[in-house]
């Protein structure tokens, strides 16, 4: 149900961009090469490790084996990201039927330090450097112990997963590994000693030269071209996954600053519509500004449908508030609570409920950015609604004109207020409601006591609210 539901949103989005993709046909990437070349499937990794790396590395690894393709080459240049990601893309590469081979282009750190040590092969370019890889908060702030107990294990996991050699020596037997997992683990934990290597209180980061050393690296090369030759990889053809128009646009679109322009629009829109209801652009505005906000999100895995709901359901709240309860009670503060959680949670990764470190900060965060959004929207709109009704073109949405006393406009109270204790006819039936003849005059009325038939006479008991009430005179 869940991938239905996600490519009956991806077919939404891509309608709404047919225009960029069509742009792009022409860019589409070459096809399989010669049966007598070697083929390399090649594609960068020179961003922060979040869902859309992840995204990328699925579809890469997807098409270099729908080629057929004999490597798989990830230009890398990191300083880490989300650990769930990374996580996610080393177990791709360990569980990959083609051989991987990293190309770290300066700096394979953090969550990058881990993807690189699930490839077959790493290359270095000369000064780079791999490791650091301690798990951190947004501010940069070591993480509970329970995060980097996880990393340890996934690190010493990884280096493992590359096996070991047993050599037998005479009476001695020597278990070397092609990747130690200690120093994988002193990555992430700077308590750890390596004797020779790493002190303690130190988190491990290897330079090109040190990655060479300690089997981390399996050579130094100034491009890629040079690595893959290193590798014994010759006569070959290369494939580039080029990222799509709909892949950059989605990366636009995830991007905090146009996240709270979107909610801006989302608020805004809201507001004026209720201002002026009926006039259907400023709800139009609102819907195309909350697709524009969910899907990218929802595609890349971190809105949920159950965030999507909450936000739906406290719109419908908040509607039935305004339309259909008078006042302003339960059902609008529960929807206005409602679409802002929507709104925060849709944006932090699924696990939310994790409220030792990273998590809370993470939710505070998102919070933070959909409130701010949310006050600066409505005290634009508020704003805006008074400059644009003083216009021509607007000003006839409202009604500007006044009922002035020295142009004969009065109000009606005072007469109502003498008629009392008068006596008249009813010209209807008031049941209760109806209509009274006084001195020749009619009135809308109201029997305070039973039905009064047509034709009986009514005395003018009381004016009250804007409402006369009469009751039968019994002495006539």
């Amino acid at each position: 149900m869940t991938i239905v539901l996600k490519t009956k949103v991806l077919l939404l989005l891509t309608f709404l961009l047919a225009p960029a993709l069509n742009a792009a046909e022409s860019e589409a990437p070459p096809g399989i090469p010669e049966n007598d070349s070697l083929l390399v499937y090649k594609f960068n990794m020179k961003a922060d490790i979040m869902p859309a790396v992840w995204r990328q590395t699925q579809q890469s690894f997807s098409e270099a084996e729908e080629l057929d393709a004999d490597y798989i080459l990830i230009h890398m240049n990191t300083y880490g990201g989300m650990v769930q990601v990374a996580d996610s893309i080393r177990t791709r590469i360990i569980n990959s039927s083609i051989p991987v081979i990293v190309y770290v282009d300066n700096n394979a750190i953090s969550a990058g330090a881990l993807i690189a040590i699930a490839s077959d092969e790493i290359y270095m370019r000369p000064g780079g450097s791999i490791g650091a890889a301690t798990v951190v908060d947004a501010s940069g702030a070591e993480a509970p112990d329970k995060q980097q107990s996880f990393m340890r294990a996934v690190m010493r996991a990884t280096a493992e997963a590359h096996g070991r050699d047993t050599i037998i020596t005479d009476n001695d037997t020597i278990v070397r590994w092609k990747r130690d997992p200690a120093i994988a683990e002193a990555m992430v934990d700077a308590k750890l000693v390596i004797p020779g290597i790493v002190e303690a209180g130190q988190v491990l980061t290897f330079s090109a030269e040190e990655a060479l050393q300690n089997n981390y690296c399996e050579g130094l090369a100034d491009s890629v071209e040079e690595a893959l030759m290193l590798a014994g990889v010759e006569d070959y053809k290369t494939v580039v996954y080029e990222v799509t128009p709909l892949e950059s646009v989605i990366g636009f679109l995830i991007n905090p600053f146009v996240q709270g322009i979107l909610i801006m629009l989302i608020i805004g829109g809201l507001y004026f519509e209720l201002q002026t209801p009926g006039i259907g652009f400023p709800a139009a505005a609102a819907l195309a500004a909350a697709i524009f906000y969910f899907a990218p999100l929802y595609l890349e895995g971190i809105a949920q449908n159950w965030e999507i709901v909450l936000f739906v359901v406290g719109l419908i709240l908040l509607a039935v508030e305004i339309f259909a309860i008078p006042g302003f009670g339960v059902a609008g503060i529960a929807g206005l609570v409602l679409m802002v959680t929507g709104l925060t949670l849709s944006m932090i990764d699924n696990v939310v409920f994790e409220f030792e470190g990273t998590g809370v900060r993470s939710v505070v965060r998102a919070l933070f950015l959909v409130i701010i959004s949310s006050f600066i929207a409505l005290t634009t709109s508020i704003y805006l609604s008074r400059r644009l009704i003083e216009t021509s073109v607007f000003s006839h949405l409202v009604l500007s004109s006044t009922q002035e006393k020295d142009q004969g406009y009065i109000s009606g109270d005072p007469l109502y207020r003498d008629i009392v204790g008068s006596t008249g006819t009813a010209s209807t039936s008031l049941r209760p409601s109806g209509r009274v003849v006084v001195d020749d005059e009619v009135y809308d009325a109201k029997s305070l006591v039973g039905y009064i038939e047509k034709g009986d006479k009514v005395k003018i008991v009381n004016f009250e609210t804007g409402q006369l009430y009469v009751v039968k005179d019994e002495q006539q």
